[in-house]
């Protein structure tokens, strides 16, 4: 273990399994001796008490009158024990994944939200699963969490809802650390969902639909000035060029014929009304 995971473990870190000293006493050593020669005497008979094969996503750990024999754990495989003295607990090391149930969360912003979570971790040491704790699923339950509470009362709505990523992968750090004395690495945490108050989410949407119409009206204003645009620079072209406005108009009647086609239209030019115009009482409103 490096230098750095010694400063990382937290003080009740039991090494025992590792330390143990492998003595038995005298009667223990008595006991064990005449074991091996009650299987001596007892061939062949006795050899299929003695084998003990183990999956290939286990380990098993002996214990030999009590105590954790040395070395790593048995398995996967074939192995033998001494069926008198010997007793095995056999260790799934495969990845395990739960649910976080729904958690009531105060923020750091005094919001009550209900969060839902999932963690995946596996058996890294099968000594220390076995020797330093009665349930290490339950105990990684509880403490998954307690951590979930933790690190959420640290956050604000806004962290929480846009920041999980964050969130996760400080509980998935803070879980790690303290399930190490248990043999246990967390692999992944997910925020699984947040809800939200009825009241909350009924603001929030009323926030979100008043911020889309703003953009909306702003985007309208925007198209309505660029078409002004844009009408201003026809008419300065066609006030240019007079042809432009026969071409336009010529242009109108084929639209309105293709789309229209009971429609009929006699085209009579604006100087025609120009004398109706000059003889109306109310020639001076016209320019």
């Amino acid at each position: 273990m490096s230098e750095s995971d010694e400063k990382r473990r937290p003080a009740s870190v039991s090494t025992y399994p590792e330390n143990m000293d492998g003595s038995f006493g005298l009667c223990g050593w008595l006991i064990i001796i005449f074991s091996v020669l009650l299987i001596i005497i007892t061939l062949p008979f006795s050899i299929w008490a003695c084998m003990k094969t183990v999956k290939e996503y286990e380990r098993s750990i002996i214990f030999r009158l009590g105590r954790i024999l040395r070395g790593e754990a048995r398995g996967p495989g074939l192995f033998f024990i001494l069926p008198c003295t010997d007793s095995i607990i056999n260790v799934d090391m495969r990845t395990i994944t739960f649910d976080i149930p729904l958690q009531e969360v105060l923020t750091k912003d005094s919001v009550t939200v209900s969060v839902e979570g999932v963690v995946y971790y596996r058996v890294k040491n099968a000594k220390l699963v076995v020797a330093n704790i009665t349930n290490a699923d339950s105990a990684t339950r509880l403490l998954a969490q307690t951590t979930l509470r933790n690190v959420l009362g640290t956050k604000s709505l806004a962290e929480l809802l846009s920041d999980r990523e964050q969130i996760a992968l400080s509980m998935e750090l803070s879980l790690d650390v303290a399930s190490e004395a248990w043999g246990i690495k967390v692999e992944r945490v997910e925020i699984k969902d947040v809800k939200l108050p009825h009241q909350l989410q009924k603001a929030m949407a009323a926030e979100a639909e008043a911020a889309r119409e703003a953009r909306a009206k702003v985007i309208t204003a925007y198209g309505e000035m660029n078409a002004s645009r844009a009408l201003k620079e026809a008419s300065l072209v066609i006030a240019e060029s007079p042809a432009a406005l026969q071409l336009r108009y010529l242009q109108t009647l084929n639209t309105i014929a293709a789309e229209k086609n009971s429609t009929i239209i006699f085209p009579l030019p604006m100087e025609m009304f120009a004398g109706f115009v000059r003889s109306s009482p109310d020639a001076k409103a016209f320019p």
